[in-house]
């Protein structure tokens, strides 16, 4: 009898461990996806959210506590480090989303422009990552400018006319009219510069608008301004290197990238030769994107 107590007490498994989720540590988690959304904010100037991340990355139930979180408040996790930090995208029903159409409203009273908005951000993605191993890459970094960006779409409004003509289909549209070849054709009509009275760019012209996407994502951290030749000139962030990878997907940044305007042979990036470049009106010293 006495051996069986003993066998019996030694194989009994011990009670498991308690995995109750303390307020405390609700609190660390939520505190960690407060960070993600602060993109500005650089892991390694904050004591706190380096230890955070390194919780995450070290404790298996802690990381699944704060991507719930984060998927509560309509998050997306793309990806946890300490070179991007927490990095989380809005999810379309997100209370964080940014809508093209507010952004637009936000920067033009015409309605209309917000295809406008939405091809600059498509044309600034596609010339900061021109490959897909540049977008693979997490020591890639692009450059853009905002006179290369301008450039760029007006060069993919030729190539996009050209194959219209081809095809025998309307190569001129309603102005208003909703789709992303019908803002390809508007973009080509307005100017690039405009003219104010006293020499600012005007917030409509094309230059203008590519400007404010650009500041747009600066101020959200995706971008940093390294200086103001060509119109303004930035230098890409992990992440929006990781915002790309997330979108890459869209049909119209494939359209867009497989136009043949950005040919790549060394890695570096430029604008193909066009044929005849007098009825372009592209924009004087372009800037085009370099990339290191």
């Amino acid at each position: 009898m006495t051996e069986h107590v003993e066998w019996s007490e030694a194989e009994t498994p011990a009670p498991p461990a308690s995995t109750a989720v303390t307020p405390a540590d609700a609190a660390d988690a939520a505190r960690l996806v407060a960070f993600g959304l602060q993109p500005k904010l650089a892991p390694a100037r904050d004591q706190e959210y380096t230890e955070l991340l390194r919780r995450y990355r070290e404790d298996p139930a802690f990381a699944r506590l704060a991507d719930a979180v984060a998927a509560g408040l309509g998050l997306v996790v793309l990806e946890v480090s300490p070179r991007a930090g927490m990095a989380v995208t809005a999810a379309e029903d997100s209370v964080f989303a940014v809508r093209m159409g507010d952004y637009a409203r936000r920067t033009a009273a015409d309605s209309g422009d917000r295809f406008l908005h939405g091809l600059a951000h498509l044309a600034i993605a596609a010339l900061a990552f021109p490959r897909p191993e540049d977008l693979a890459d997490d020591s890639y970094i692009g450059r853009v400018t905002v006179n290369g960006v301008d450039a760029f779409v007006r060069q993919a409004c030729r190539r996009l006319e050209e194959r219209a003509e081809e095809q025998g289909e309307n190569t001129d549209p309603a102005t208003d009219a909703p789709g992303l070849e019908a803002a390809w054709r508007i973009w080509a009509r307005r100017s690039a510069t405009g003219a104010t009275k006293d020499a600012r760019r005007p917030a409509a012209s094309t230059t203008g608008i590519v400007a404010k996407a650009l500041a747009f994502l600066t101020d959200s951290g995706f971008l940093q301004r390294t200086g103001d030749d060509n119109g303004g000139t930035y230098r890409t962030t992990a992440r929006y290197q990781l915002q790309v990878r997330d979108m890459a997907g869209n049909a119209a940044l494939a359209e867009l990238s497989e136009l043949g305007v950005v040919p790549v042979t060394d890695g570096t990036a430029t604008l193909l030769p066009a044929e005849d470049t007098d009825d372009l009106d592209l924009v004087a010293d372009a800037g085009l994107p370099f990339h290191s």
